[in-house]
């Protein structure tokens, strides 16, 4: 293990939930109220950032979203990614639940609760939009807020280091394809030209950026990347929360014409971030890792990469579309949710490792 990636390591695992953090689903909600208000009281500013457009990206939000991405990538050390090895069968578990279980079964509970079940009380013209916002959402892990789940859980941080590395690495060459091909599968037409765009710059780019800063403020040292990380923590969660603000400018008469728009939604999102970290965890359990890298790995399973998805809904669907308020919702629920499967893998631990002392002596 290098030196840099040991100290990586300890950083995120000792970095604390910010108040942006703990209680991102109110300052979510306030902005759903704001943006709302905004809209409906202040049309005319809102329709001219609408309007702001090159090859059908928004200019405004993307600023926004490099502003609400690049932080969080700094903090990506891909120095990690020799340290999988050490933790093959927790990084295995891993990469099946977010790549070949949540897409997929996100795609399944889309098309039973929207399609299905929910359709008569959904606006029949956004049926597909809503899919495709869940497609978008669960096929992007999440990144950056994986190291506070795992300090939470008393986490291995080596090994959410490496993991949030290799996922970063996959996602470059997977997330396009993955979502072209469940939403061909939901039968909604896929604007490839926009998917590659979104991909190269809601990912390639500011992964360059954010990797080259990272080393400038390595090559000051250790002190200087941790005060920049510490001063520039708050930007994400800022340029998020003003994203959702135009956002919900842009969608305030569709929530106050449909008012139970963003229950439905929630729904197959609960389902699917309870049934993946269920999974990955019991899979931990099965292949014998230790508690201190199922507990991230099912957190990880189980959460998305909410910012990048917003950012793809927007480009590939608009603002006023369906996508884009279904993976509002992600961002909504994110939090409470994810603290949720911190309390229950705490509180199993002896379930846990008493199965694993039981296999053991078999």
């Amino acid at each position: 293990m290098s030196a840099q990636c040991e100290v990586t390591a300890k950083a995120a695992a000792g970095a604390p939930m910010s108040v942006f953090e703990r209680y991102l689903t109110l300052w979510v909600f306030l902005c759903i109220l704001v943006g709302i208000a905004l809209g409906q009281f202040l049309p005319a500013p809102f329709q001219m950032l609408g309007k702001m457009e090159i090859a059908r990206v928004n200019l405004p939000v993307g600023l926004l979203i490099w502003v609400m991405i690049i932080p969080m990538l700094v903090k990506v050390d891909f120095g990690a990614l020799h340290e999988v090895k050490q933790h093959v069968k927790g990084i295995g578990v891993t990469l099946v639940i977010n790549w070949l279980v949540k897409p997929f079964s996100m795609a399944f509970l889309g098309w039973l609760f929207i399609r299905q079940i929910f359709a008569p009380y959904l606006p029949a013209d956004q049926i597909d939009s809503y899919i495709a916002g869940l497609i978008l959402l669960a096929a992007a892990p999440c990144t950056a807020m994986v190291f506070v789940w795992s300090k939470l859980s008393n986490g291995d941080p080596l090994f959410t280091l490496s993991q949030v590395a290799l996922n970063d690495t996959i996602m470059i060459f997977a997330f396009a394809p993955l979502v072209g091909l469940l939403l061909g599968i939901s039968a909604i037409t896929v604007p490839w030209d926009t998917l590659v765009t979104s991909v190269v710059l809601y990912i390639v780019i500011p992964l360059a950026l954010a990797q080259l800063w990272r080393k400038a403020l390595l090559g000051k040292g250790q002190e200087n990347f941790n005060a920049t990380m510490e001063k520039i923590g708050p930007w994400s969660i800022s340029a998020l929360l003003a994203t959702l603000v135009l956002l919900f400018a842009f969608q305030g008469s569709a929530i106050i014409e449909q008012p139970l728009v963003i229950a439905l939604l929630a729904v197959p999102i609960l389902i699917q971030v309870f049934f993946n970290s269920s999974l990955a965890y019991w899979l931990n359990r099965l292949v014998g890792e230790k508690h201190n890298v199922a507990c991230p790995s099912s957190l990880i399973g189980a959460s998305n990469f909410f910012e990048l998805a917003v950012a793809a809904a927007i480009s590939l669907f608009g603002f006023e579309s369906g996508a884009a308020l279904a993976t509002v919702v992600g961002v909504l629920i994110e939090v409470p949710v994810m603290l949720l499967v911190v309390k229950v893998v705490n509180a199993s631990k002896g379930w846990y490792e008493a199965g694993q002392t039981s296999r053991s002596l078999s």
